[in-house]
């Protein structure tokens, strides 16, 4: 996760729905197929999923057939969802890279890509950074919305985007944003998880209100299952701003709105023992089912705007 790059947006979504006055309870229930889905892709045999590596091949043969289970449809230049690319890696070295794309098609003509990272960094001086947080709780996530919207259809087309090489620099965000599967002007919305599963205070952050700060109006930060914290979005911070920092950069550079849910930095962040053994199981399950709320509150709305780009009112 976290890289950097900043451009001013411009797109408004309307046609409010607030999902303030909801009431949500925890019921400390765990979610076993996302914490299944966790277990198996950060477990020692994926190699820490690094690009281009026999590791990244079974996590995307995972995700597939994840995919498929689900009915997610594949569009016609991804065959098999895939969407491959190649990039310059440091030192001029070329990577192939391949994001995985499905999709759940909508009422309307609007679209919402719900994204997440799948790579990690692979094997270093023979440990295994298995990379369990960091994203394979995001990925878990994604299939958890995905497998919500195949049994109730979304009023609006959502994209199910498991990016590959964001920890070689949002390589894959940016492949797919200069090569979409839709027009680009039809995509409303980002919503990209990163580093979910692992909180000791319970604390969710939600990135990118303050740039987009009619998005506030989707994010429930009064559940009592878990705190949803608006913040680490202030170029004011320095380091400590998200905003280009994981995936929804690429998509921030094209001036689409984004929502990005992750947790702060921890004692395992980008270290061997970002493990399953580790992550807060609990946090975990509520963590997604806050994402999913936020998804269905935002897939209410049939009329995202997306020719407002001049009349957009920020916040600087």
């Amino acid at each position: 996760m976290k890289i950097l790059y900043i451009i001013p947006l411009a797109i408004m979504l309307s046609c409010c729905s607030s999902v303030k006055n909801q009431t949500t309870t925890g019921s400390g229930k765990l979610d076993t197929q996302l914490l299944k889905d966790v277990e198996v892709l950060s477990s020692d045999a994926y190699q820490g999923r690094k690009t281009g590596t026999k590791g990244a091949e079974m996590a995307r043969a995972y995700i597939i057939e994840r995919f498929q289970k689900l009915g997610l449809k594949s569009y016609p230049q991804n065959v098999n969802y895939a969407q491959e690319f190649t990039f310059n890696a440091r030192g001029g070295t070329k990577v192939n890279g391949t994001n995985i794309i499905g999709y759940i098609q909508g009422k309307g003509t609007n679209v919402i890509v719900v994204s997440a990272h799948y790579d990690h960094l692979g094997v270093v001086k023979d440990e295994v950074f298995n990379g369990a947080d960091d994203n394979a709780s995001g990925t878990a996530g994604l299939m958890k919305i995905a497998a919500y919207f195949a049994k109730n259809k979304p009023n609006n087309t959502i994209i199910f985007a498991s990016f590959d090489a964001e920890e070689m620099g949002l390589q894959g965000a940016k492949a797919f944003v200069a090569n979409p599967p839709v027009n680009i002007n039809t995509i409303a919305v980002n919503l990209n998880m990163d580093m979910i599963s692992h909180s000791d205070k319970g604390e969710l952050y939600v990135a990118g209100t303050f740039k987009y700060p009619n998005l506030k109006k989707y994010v429930d930060t009064t559940r009592k299952d878990i705190k949803v914290i608006l913040g680490h979005d202030d170029p004011k911070l320095g380091h400590d701003d998200w905003t280009n920092q994981s995936d929804q950069g690429a998509f921030n550079a094209k001036n689409i709105p984004f929502l990005y849910f992750g947790v702060e930095d921890h004692k395992d962040y980008h270290k061997a023992t970002d493990e399953y053994s580790t992550i807060t199981k609990q946090f975990f399950s509520d963590a997604a089912n806050a994402v999913l709320e936020v998804v269905k509150s935002i897939d209410k709305q049939t009329g995202l705007q997306l020719s407002l780009k001049d009349k957009m009112i920020m916040k600087n």
